[in-house]
């Protein structure tokens, strides 16, 4: 098989949550116990951290492994879903696991595939894990892909275990309340590994400290350790309760919402520096600023078009599309063309409510199975007093938001990782 081949017979054969949703996700790591024993436990052969939450792990993920690059480890990224190529997923300093791999993977396990019959993602994790153990990496971020306790990432035993938020997404698996959400992402917290939080939230904060107190571990709330302070030139200025200072930091991951995700950062990197790893503070500014050039992170208010100004972003739940409308609000336009589309197992309604009222949408369906038809999603809209048209792809879409905006305008795309994939 060449790699188009490979990638079709690993997406029609195996589920994928992404695409397929609920009925692609397992409840147990029973799979990936049995992959695991079979290629002969690879992730034991490399230090690993480990990027749980609901949202930012992603931006944090890429953020940690570009200061790490920096330090000069060789350094392993595992992280999903991906964008426009399934290699995304998989990455050493920066640099996709090659094509060749791929296929002499699933080419060399197709019949260990047939009979323990993984998931999609049960089988990118081996393939990962195996990939990063061959190279020799030094150190691999790996980004928890839903939930914690039940991922198949959560195998590993990592120099710290991250959380970055706890938010409502993914309920119909991880629970309906913020506590049960949040007892699912502290399954990545084990015994001895220090926990960091990114934000500080009442509802949840309690069932991490109890995490970590079953676990006899440290827990760091970085937004209660940090101070965060942002200019208009992307540049943030932090201190640290305890009198830790750094110069202003140059990020170019330009959304706002990374106020939050840096803090998580740093304080993550503490840990590391407690753990032995020779981590400069020069590394971590150049590890910031070089986020994007150093790891290949797209889809983060990514700028596609000064002319009109034009901005995707992989935002889509509550939280994440909170800080998107806040952002909007920033920018200065006549017009704002907004280009969404959603996917049915999202609380669409309570997205929907928060968008702004004066925007012209252009409802659209991304791709995959588990998307919102377009007509639907724009009945929705109209009660939340959203108009617009709808267009039976993203790129139809699209083409009409950039024929309608003049230079003066904005377009913004978004609601759904698999509306910004299609864009980009």
């Amino acid at each position: 098989m060449n790699y188009k081949e490979t990638l079709e017979w690993l997406f029609a054969q195996l589920p994928m949550y992404q695409r397929e949703g609920k009925a692609a996700y397992k409840a147990n790591l029973d799979n990936t116990l049995k992959l695991d024993e079979h290629f002969g436990s690879p992730h034991k052969q490399f230090k690993t951290i480990h990027v749980g939450g609901t949202n930012g792990k992603g931006s944090v993920s890429h953020m940690l492994a570009s200061i790490l690059q920096e330090a000069g480890y060789k350094t392993g990224l595992y992280t999903s879903p991906h964008l426009k190529d399934f290699r995304e997923r998989i990455k050493i300093n920066g640099e996709m696991i090659t094509e060749q791999y791929v296929i002499n993977f699933v080419e060399e396990n197709k019949s260990l595939f047939a009979g323990i019959k993984p998931s999609f993602f049960e089988m990118t994790v081996a393939m990962a894990f195996q990939y990063f153990a061959d190279q020799q990496v030094d150190i691999a971020v790996i980004e928890v892909g839903l939930g914690g306790r039940l991922d198949s990432t959560n195998i590993i035993t990592p120099l710290a275990s991250v959380i970055t938020n706890i938010s409502f997404d993914h309920m119909a698996l991880l629970g309906d309340t913020l506590e049960k959400i949040a007892h699912e992402k502290a399954g990545i917290i084990k015994p001895g590994i220090p926990a960091i939080i990114g934000t500080k939230d009442p509802a949840s904060d309690f069932v991490f400290i109890e995490k970590a107190k079953e676990c006899e571990t440290t827990l760091e709330f970085a937004s209660e350790n940090w101070q965060v302070t942002r200019d208009n030139k992307n540049t943030y200025r932090l201190e640290n309760k305890n009198g830790i200072t750094f110069a202003p930091v140059q990020a170019d991951l330009k959304g706002l919402y990374q106020r939050k995700n840096i803090p998580a950062v740093l304080e993550t990197v503490l840990s590391l520096r407690n753990n032995g790893l020779h981590i400069s503070d020069q590394n971590i500014y150049n590890g910031i600023a070089n986020t994007i050039r150093n790891t290949g992170l797209l889809g983060r208010w990514q700028e596609l078009s000064q002319t009109p100004y034009t901005v995707c972003d992989t935002g889509h739940n509550i939280d994440g599309l909170t800080e998107i409308v806040a952002q909007l609000k920033t920018c200065t336009y006549e017009q704002l063309h907004f280009v969404i589309g959603m996917v049915n197992d999202k609380d669409v309604d309570s997205v929907l409510r928060i968008l702004p009222k004066d925007a012209i949408y252009y409802f659209c369906k991304a791709s995959i199975p588990r998307a919102m038809d377009e007509k639907t999603l724009a009945e929705k809209a109209r009660v939340n007093h959203l108009h617009g048209k709808t267009f039976p792809t993203v790129a139809a879409a699209y083409q009409a938001a950039r024929e309608a905006a003049s230079n003066r305008d904005m377009i913004y795309i978004g609601g759904s990782t698999f509306v910004v994939a299609e864009v980009i």
